[in-house]
């Protein structure tokens, strides 16, 4: 069996099953409607899986130096999540479509800024290259799949953020830190998934 047909089948055995999901950050006040949004978790087909992270420039007024799966707003000429997140993950690190099977679409996330992210997993097929747009990324890295699936990786935070305790989670792996949004994600995929590490 195939990676994809692996991460397609247990995609859909985990869509019938009600794990725990978490459906986002409670929003902050200033937000009044919700943005739609997409990123594309592109899993590399490598003998151990491997995922694909970008590293937001630290000069960026916005989430700076966070680690975060490519993608991004809904486009007004976007066919919806899939297209969004092939076209962000183009625009952003030069990932050509030829290279990319989409296996689907799993739960939604509200982040606290207002966006409502649709994760759009897909295969990668290794031969591609990539070439990080400045002004929005600052660095692309692969990390193993089982990794940031592993329950056990997947660590509870606590922060005070404007004024309220926050709980969010994190995942460490060699000198890079995933957390909040894009962990959170990860945590939902894995409930879904279920994959063997």
């Amino acid at each position: 069996m195939t990676l994809a047909e692996r991460l397609r089948d247990a995609l859909e055995r985990g869509a019938r099953r009600t794990p725990e999901i978490l459906p986002g950050d409670a929003f902050d006040e200033e937000v009044s409607s919700r943005t739609p949004a997409a990123v594309l978790v592109p899993v590399v087909d490598r003998a151990e899986p491997t995922v694909i992270f970008t590293e937001r420039p630290k000069t960026m007024r916005k989430h700076p130096g966070q680690v975060s799966f490519p993608g991004g707003r809904i486009d007004p000429g976007d066919f919806g999540p899939v297209d969004a997140a092939l076209r962000e993950a183009e625009e952003e690190i030069g990932l050509a479509r030829q290279y990319v099977e989409v296996i689907g679409t799993t739960d939604c996330y509200r982040t606290v800024t207002g966006f409502e992210v649709t994760p759009v997993v897909a295969v990668v097929r290794p031969g591609f290259t990539l070439t990080p747009h400045p002004g929005e990324v600052d660095d692309v890295f692969e990390a193993p799949l089982h990794f940031v699936l592993d329950p056990a990786r997947q660590a509870v935070r606590t922060a005070q953020w404007r004024g309220r305790e926050r709980t969010y989670y994190e995942i460490l792996w060699e000198d890079r830190r995933i957390w909040g949004a894009t962990a959170a994600m990860l945590v939902n995929l894995s409930r879904r998934l279920e994959l063997a590490a």
